[in-house]
């Protein structure tokens, strides 16, 4: 049997936050992530009293923080005018992630292309060679969310940055939702950089260009012979142990390569949240003991 902590995304409950975190102690969690990039959880809106508070919120519940989520959307640092402050902010979460506990801020950074030339990948490279020098100079991490690119394409882009001061946050589910990748294989291909997961699952329907399913500049000018016009129906996120994820060898996966940290449930749709993820804590208590 594997040996894990189990997470919970309290957002996914879609109640307040302190009402969300007393119920991931409820389901069984033994910690959780909860999203810092906008709203009474972003950083400017966190006087250091609240932040006293709401660590105390965690730790009266039995919880720890796994993680924060910075994800800024936008098409994350694809934006070159954009960057400053995006990095600037994400830069904020991080340092309150440290105050409350934590060493991991999740993220999306865009869709990595496959040209490494493209202007693109040169903008991407230089917002993430930075926020990788500031998270290394307070020994934490910022961790890129799988998904919009395979595996080995994410492992050449982050080997680029000469740090784990960029690492990942591993979606199973995202893999095969957008890209078709396997996710037993992303754990080896991405082995050195990553720091937490998500326990998500899903399926994919048909293919569709990542740029498009993202929104990324110029992918109304993708064509793929064969590819359907939009990504809205191309995949599905379903309850966790029901979809396209093996659960059993990704899981030995991550156990093979020395991985000890969070799997953080995710469930960003269905119409009874906390019961999907009540039943998808006993589905991984079952597999890990």
């Amino acid at each position: 049997m594997f040996k894990f902590p189990v997470g919970v995304i309290v957002d996914s409950f879609r109640l307040p936050i302190p009402e969300a975190v007393k119920k991931a102690a409820l389901v069984g969690a033994d910690g959780i992530q909860v999203y810092a990039s906008h709203g009474d959880m972003a950083p400017e809106n966190m006087s250091a009293q609240k932040r006293r508070e709401f660590k105390a919120l965690v730790e009266d519940n039995g919880l720890v923080i796994s993680a924060l989520c910075g994800d800024l959307g936008g098409g994350g640092f694809v934006h070159k005018d954009q960057n400053p402050h995006k990095v600037e902010k994400s830069k904020r979460i991080l340092d309150m992630a440290k105050e409350l506990g934590t060493d991991i801020v999740t993220t999306h950074i865009g869709v990595v292309p496959e040209d490494k030339n493209s202007d693109r990948y040169k903008i991407m490279q230089e917002a993430c060679f930075e926020l990788s020098s500031y998270a290394d100079s307070i020994g934490a991490h910022f961790a890129v969310e799988t998904g919009p690119e395979t595996s080995l394409m994410l492992k050449g882009f982050l080997d680029s940055l000469g740090s784990t001061g960029v690492g990942v946050n591993l979606d199973p589910a995202n893999l095969v939702m957008v890209t078709g990748d396997d996710p037993v294989q992303a754990v080896y291909n991405l082995k050195d950089y990553i720091v937490h997961t998500h326990a998500k699952d899903g399926v994919q329907n048909f293919y569709v260009h990542p740029d498009k399913v993202y929104g990324m500049p110029g992918a109304d000018k993708i064509l793929i012979e064969g590819e359907h016009v939009t990504g809205a129906d191309s995949f599905e996120e379903v309850p966790l142990g029901t979809g396209s994820v093996p659960f059993p060898e990704y899981l030995a996966a991550l156990d093979d390569i020395g991985f000890k940290g969070f799997l953080t449930i995710e469930r960003e749709v269905g119409d009874d949240p906390a019961k999907d993820i009540s039943a998808a804590v006993e589905f991984l208590r079952n597999l890990i003991g």
